[in-house]
């Protein structure tokens, strides 16, 4: 698979290794959709980048940071940000009948949606655990661990980044939609390779497409990106494709030291 695999009309992503960093340049008039937390949402981005940071990361004024990387890399407008500690170097693309999909994959922490009831109790805000607390015979999954547990070692990052970019124009639904079938296709993955959880806890997601519309040359905008729609399904395929590549490039180890989150 080609780290950079640059279309003629949309986004090409190229790695920047002095800045260790993934960029991809967005042409006008194409949308973005993601879960990113900085220039997350659905903006008309110019560009989107996946930064790679060290293990002990730990600033929290994000977006000056992102601001900062981005003057580094000579990008001005509006932009999306996705950070990750996984090298981004190797990035992992898979093409699918026009969608392009592109993975940095990282699970040394697998993570389920859904916590456990003892999981779900810590994280109230009424209900803060206090470090003298005893363990009050909550039950956890055999092999995985909390953060403060005596001897569980910190775990190495991980984290799945995905962006995808579409020749189609999306509605704002369908956009949604597409976010839905990347988590699942990604999802299926890790559930097929045997990996503990759902994907981890700072994943993060890039939908690009063409704006569509009434009078758009591109014509309107397609209504559905499910996973049983047409443009669904090759978003689905690319995913997994670009997923499983990065996961068997980089596979999860239960005994890795890390253990799983819950």
């Amino acid at each position: 698979m080609s780290a950079a695999g640059a279309g003629a009309d949309g986004p090409g992503c190229r790695v920047e290794d002095a800045a260790r960093a993934l960029v991809w340049d967005v042409p006008p008039g194409w949308l973005a959709l993601s879960s990113a937390a900085v220039g997350g949402g659905l903006v008309r981005a110019r560009w989107v980048t996946n930064l790679m940071v060290d293990d002990g990361f730990d600033r929290v004024d994000l977006e000056a940071y992102a601001d900062e990387r981005a003057g580094e890399l000579g990008l001005t407008g509006p932009g999306t940000t996705l950070l990750t500690a996984a090298d981004v170097r190797q990035v992992e693309h898979a093409e699918v009948e026009g969608v392009r999909c592109w993975a940095t994959v990282g699970v040394t922490k697998p993570t389920w949606a859904a916590a456990p009831a003892w999981a779900a109790d810590t994280m109230r805000e009424d209900r803060l655990p206090r470090p003298d607390e005893p363990d009050q015979g909550r039950r956890r999954t055999a092999g995985t661990r909390r953060p403060g547990d005596p001897g569980a070692a910190a775990p190495p990052p991980g984290t799945i980044n995905i962006v995808v970019a579409l020749p189609a124009a999306l509605s704002t639904s369908a956009l949604v939609q597409a976010v839905g079938t990347i988590t699942e296709a990604k999802a299926q993955v890790l559930v097929h390779a045997g990996v503990p959880g759902t994907g981890t806890a700072s994943d993060a997601v890039v939908v690009l497409c063409p704006e569509g519309g009434l009078g758009s040359p591109d014509g309107p905008a397609e209504a559905f990106a499910g996973v049983r729609s047409v443009w669904g399904q090759r978003v689905a395929r690319a995913v997994y494709a670009a997923v499983a590549a990065g996961l068997a490039a980089h596979p999860w180890r239960p005994d890795d030291g890390a253990g799983v989150v819950w």
